[in-house]
C-alpha cells in the first residue's frame, strides 16, 4: 500500500485517497463472502441489475462452490463488466445495457431474466444481485405502455428534480419487473437478495426500484408524483394507474414469506472507511450524514458555509479537519445544453459560496465513477478555483445558471476521472479545512 498523501502538502491527493477508500469499502469482491447462503438442494439462479451488479456477479461466480450448479442472467451498465470476467466469462450470463435511459438491450435482458426464473421449484434458490442503476437497466414496460413511452417518462423524471424515492415509485408502477414483480415470478423458489445501497436511508425497496421486494407505495402515490412534476402519460398507462391494474405486490404477500435480504455495502460504511483513513493522518473527521438530499447547488452552499465557519472561527469543529457527507442530491435542469451532474453542480455552488476561502479544499464525486452521464466521477475545488477560472474567461455564475458545471471544471484540469468503479454507494463529498 502506498503511503497516505499529506493533507497539508498535497490536499488534492489526500482527498482523492479518501474517495478511493470509500469506493474500496463497497467493492463486491471484498465484502460478499460473508453474505452468501448455503447452496440449495436444487438449482441456484443468479439474477439482478445495477451499476455494481456486474462486479457482484463476478464475485458470486468466484465464491460459489465449483461443484454447485450456478446459472442466471444479470444486467449491468455498458462498460461495467469487470475485465477479467469479460475475457473469461463464467457461469452467469452477464450482459450490458444503457443507463440512465433504458434501451432495447436492457428490455431484452430483463425479459430473459424473467424467463430464467420461471418453472423453478421450492428446492431452488435465486440470488438477486441488486444495486443502484437497476431501475433503468431492468426495463419491461407495464401493459399499455410502449418502450418508447417508458424511455420518455424516464427522461422527464431525470430532468424534473424529483427525488430518487419519487422516481422509483413511478418506475415501479410502470414496470412489469420492478416493485417486487421479479421476485413474484420466482415463486415457489426462495429468493436471497444481496443489496448495495445507493439511496438515502438505505431503504431496500427503493434500491433499483425493489425488483425482488414487496412495494409499500401505491398507484395513487405514483399518480400524485407524475402530477406534481407535470409529466404526461399515454391514456392506457394513466388508466392503469387510476384503475389500480398497475398495483405492485405488497408487504405480507405470501410469495415473499421465505425470502431474505442482506445489505452488503452502504454509503455510511464507505464514509466511515474514509473517516478512518483521515484519522490515520491525524486529521479529525466528521460525518454529517449519509442521506443528504436537496438541490445540489444549494447543498454545496450549505457545506461551504460550514467550511467557512470552521476556517474562520474554529467552530463548530476545530481545524484541521475533514467534513464528510453522502446521500443523493438533485439537479433541476433549467437550461438545456449544459453538461454536468450532481457532483460538479454541488462543487460549483460550493465554490461560489466559498469565494476563495483559504485553507479549504473540496472533492465531490459519485462512487460509481460517473457524474450524471459524463466521463468524470466529479471534481475538486481549491482556494484559487474561481481566480483560475476568471483568468481563462470563465464565469462560475454563468456556468451554474446553465447547468454546465462540467465545462467549468474541465478547462481547469480539476475533473476527477476514474472510469467505472464497479460499485455504487452514491454521492461522496469531502471538505478538508486546514
Amino acid at each position: 500500500m502506498s503511503p497516505l498523501p499529506s493533507p497539508h502538502a498535497d490536499p488534492r491527493a489526500f482527498l482523492r485517497a479518501l474517495y478511493d477508500a470509500a469506493v474500496a469499502r463497497a467493492q463486491p469482491a471484498v465484502v460478499m463472502r460473508e453474505f452468501l447462503p448455503v447452496p440449495p438442494k436444487g438449482r441456484t439462479v443468479a439474477i439482478g441489475g445495477g451499476k455494481a451488479s456486474g462486479a457482484m456477479a463476478a464475485a458470486l461466480d468466484a465464491l460459489w462452490p465449483a461443484d454447485a450448479a450456478l446459472s442466471g442472467v444479470v444486467l449491468t451498465r455498458y462498460d461495467h463488466v469487470p475485465a477479467a470476467y469479460r475475457s473469461r466469462p463464467g457461469r452467469i450470463d452477464l450482459r450490458e445495457a444503457a443507463h440512465p435511459v433504458p434501451d432495447e438491450a436492457g428490455r431484452r435482458g430483463a425479459l430473459d431474466m424473467l424467463a430464467a426464473v420461471r418453472s423453478l421449484s421450492a428446492d431452488d434458490l435465486v440470488i438477486a444481485l441488486i444495486s443502484g442503476g437497476g431501475s433503468a437497466l431492468l426495463s419491461v414496460p407495464a401493459p399499455g405502455l410502449s418502450f418508447e413511452d417508458k424511455q420518455q417518462v424516464n427522461r422527464e423524471l431525470l430532468a424534473s428534480g424529483a427525488s430518487i424515492d419519487e422516481m422509483n415509485c413511478v418506475r415501479k408502477h410502470l414496470s412489469a419487473i420492478k416493485g417486487g414483480r421479479l421476485a413474484a415470478a420466482c415463486a415457489p423458489a426462495r429468493v436471497h437478495t444481496l443489496l448495495i445501497s445507493d439511496v438515502p436511508g438505505d431503504v431496500p425497496d427503493i434500491i433499483a426500484s425493489g425488483p425482488t421486494l414487496p412495494d409499500p407505495t401505491t398507484c395513487a402515490d405514483a399518480l400524485a408524483i407524475l402530477e406534481r412534476y407535470k409529466i404526461e402519460l399515454p391514456p392506457a398507462a394513466r388508466a392503469g394507474l387510476v384503475g389500480g391494474t398497475y398495483e405492485t405486490p405488497k408487504p405480507g404477500d405470501a410469495r415473499f414469506a421465505q425470502h431474505t435480504l442482506q445489505m452488503m455495502a452502504t454509503p455510511q460504511m464507505s464514509l466511515e472507511a474514509a473517516a478512518a483513513l483521515a484519522r490515520q493522518a491525524g486529521i479529525d473527521a466528521h460525518i454529517l450524514s449519509d442521506e443528504i438530499e436537496g438541490e445540489s447547488r444549494v447543498v454545496g452552499q450549505v457545506h461551504a458555509a460550514l467550511a467557512r465557519s470552521i476556517a474562520r472561527r474554529n467552530a463548530p469543529f476545530k481545524k484541521p479537519c475533514v467534513i464528510l457527507s453522502g446521500g443523493e442530491t438533485t439537479v433541476t435542469v433549467k437550461r438545456k445544453g449544459g453538461r454536468g451532474g450532481r457532483a460538479t453542480e454541488f462543487l460549483l455552488g460550493c465554490a461560489l459560496a466559498l469565494q476563495g476561502q483559504a485553507g479549504v479544499h473540496v472533492l465531490a464525486a459519485d462512487t460509481d465513477g460517473i457524474d450524471g452521464i459524463e466521463d468524470n466521477a466529479g471534481a475538486i475545488v481549491t482556494p484559487d478555483t474561481l481566480a483560475r477560472a476568471a483568468a481563462l474567461g470563465h464565469s462560475a455564475r454563468a456556468r451554474l445558471d446553465g447547468n454546465d458545471a462540467y465545462n467549468f471544471f474541465a478547462p481547469l484540469g480539476d475533473l476527477v476521472v476514474t472510469g467505472p468503479t464497479f460499485t455504487n454507494v452514491n454521492d461522496f463529498r469531502a471538505l478538508l479545512i486546514t
